[in-house]
């Protein structure tokens, strides 16, 4: 079946454009894939002040493999030491559209102006599938399959785990366990690599799962 797409689209999470020097698209198994994403990471974080919270929302569920990278890179996350992180979305306690909103709203409770870093599964071209998506401003959750939710982050990292545009659900639900791990394994290195990168700059406590 031919697929009508015209342009990259996210039937899972919709990004907003960002200027082409913050952003970055590449596949996750290119060799220098963990490093360019962790330069690029970086490159926003280390703007970030010493006393403004780092904050990371991993959005998903365990219940759909194709959904599960979120969550899957905060089960990997919770495993590293992270410095200054404060980090929200794992297999065990997942953030999803049944607690985003309470889980947007716990956060800024408790964070004085927190720098939020969202992380997300999305749709998109055959050809884009396997790709990470790093830019600046929030992700929009649901927004492909008609959910209502607030969008997330100040930035966003985003990983194309299958074809879009044609039953969502369905795609999600059978979409590769191999692919997703592979993606999350490369974002949750990423992240770790740009964390440490910081802490040389201006070192902060241990990572806390909230």
């Amino acid at each position: 079946m031919k697929l009508p797409f015209s342009k990259e689209t996210s039937t899972k999470a919709k990004e907003p454009a960002a200027p082409a020097s913050q952003t970055l698209k590449i596949m996750h198994s290119e060799a220098n894939c963990t490093e360019l994403l962790a330069e690029a990471l970086f490159s926003f974080i280390q703007h970030v002040p010493a006393q403004q919270p780092i904050v990371i929302v991993c959005v998903g569920t365990d219940r759909s493999t194709g959904d599960s990278l979120g969550p899957l890179v905060g089960s990997q996350l919770g495993r590293m030491e992270l410095n200054g992180i404060h980090l929200y979305g794992t297999l065990d306690h997942p953030v999803h559209a049944m607690n985003l909103n309470d889980t947007l709203t716990t956060i800024y409770q408790h964070y004085n102006n927190p720098y939020i870093m969202a992380i997300d599964a999305c749709l998109g071209q055959l050809t884009s599938v396997g790709c990470i998506q790093l830019g600046e401003g929030p992700v929009k959750p649901g927004a492909g399959v008609n959910k209502e939710l607030p969008p997330v982050g100040n930035m966003h990292v985003t990983g194309i785990v299958n074809v879009g545009g044609f039953m969502e659900y369905f795609v999600l639900q059978n979409t590769r366990l191999s692919l997703v791990m592979s993606m999350a394994e490369t974002i949750a290195k990423a992240i770790h690599s740009a964390v440490h990168m910081k802490r040389r700059w201006s070192p902060i406590p241990l990572v806390k799962i909230d």
